[in-house]
């Protein structure tokens, strides 16, 4: 499977899926087990964070597999709580020692925490830390077109991705666009939103029907086709398959349009607006 997968070159040169795996809430155990299948079945990019407390699990769960590493695409998240660039160098050094990896291929800044005004020290700790070798790709999560635009402007270094709520309720175009002009890959976290909120949309499922393709198969399909990179969880390995059977089928002009106009300005699944939101 991972072969038909369409790759996404980043503005640094790194290549990566077109789809990846995401593992919010799963660890111990359970977790390994559950990311291993994730590879056994295709998927090449998993996406990780420090406050998810399951870099261990993904670290294990590569150990486990007979994929070799450089095909994998692995990637982690610095937390709110270790902006200050010393405390975000250790904490990707730390990152790595519980994964037992020699280097990320990408890491980002999880949420920009406007408040704490540090942002720029973090993300110039990432802009180290790519020299030395200890990431391949650098971006973000969560950051607005003003929290991008100061990065930028005060280090010289564009993102390579751009990682934002994002599904059919809440379709981020504003953010979409800004992300595309600048060369940025956006990522789509909880790409299905609210999952039983979404298999009752009767517009979709018609969508659905008409294709023989499950609800969120065309969801994640919209994701590609809005240029978004979309990072569903799925325990079982079945379901994970089924999100990952997406690139044998195109949706119209008319059914983009349909799923796009459900978007709403509340549409966000917690009250996390990274305007004012602080993550720790």
């Amino acid at each position: 499977m991972s072969n038909s997968i369409p790759t996404r070159t980043l503005n640094d040169g790194l290549t990566i899926p077109s789809i990846g795996f995401g593992t919010a809430n799963i660890k111990g155990t359970a977790g390994v087990n559950t990311i291993a299948s994730a590879i056994d079945v295709g998927y090449r990019l998993i996406d990780s964070a420090f406050n998810y407390e399951n870099e261990g699990a993904v670290g294990e769960a590569i150990r486990r597999s007979a994929v070799p590493r450089e095909q994998l695409r692995i990637t982690s998240k610095l937390p709110g709580r270790h902006h200050s660039y010393h405390k975000a160098v250790k904490t990707i050094q730390e990152s790595l020692l519980r994964a037992g990896l020699d280097y990320y291929d990408l890491y980002l800044i999880h949420w920009p925490n406007p408040k704490q005004e540090l942002f720029v020290e973090a993300w110039q700790a990432l802009v180290d830390a790519q020299k030395w070798g200890l990431i391949r790709s650098i971006g973000v999560s969560n950051f607005l077109p003003e929290h991008l635009e100061r990065i930028i402007q005060e280090t010289g270094v564009t993102p390579s991705i751009n990682q934002v709520e994002l599904h059919p309720y809440f379709s981020q175009e504003t953010q979409r666009s800004f992300d595309q002009e600048h060369g940025i890959v956006t990522e789509s976290w909880s790409p299905l939103g609210r999952a039983s909120h979404v298999l009752e949309n009767k517009e979709i499922q018609t969508i659905a029907h008409s294709h023989q393709k499950s609800i969120p198969q065309i969801i994640l399909r919209w994701h590609i086709q809005l240029g978004a990179l979309p990072l569903p969880k799925a325990s079982t390995a079945d379901r994970q398959l089924e999100n990952l059977s997406v690139f044998d089928f195109s949706l119209t002009n008319e059914e983009m349009q349909t799923i796009s106009q459900l978007t709403r300005s509340d549409g966000r699944i917690h009250d996390q607006d990274p305007a004012t939101y602080e993550e720790f």
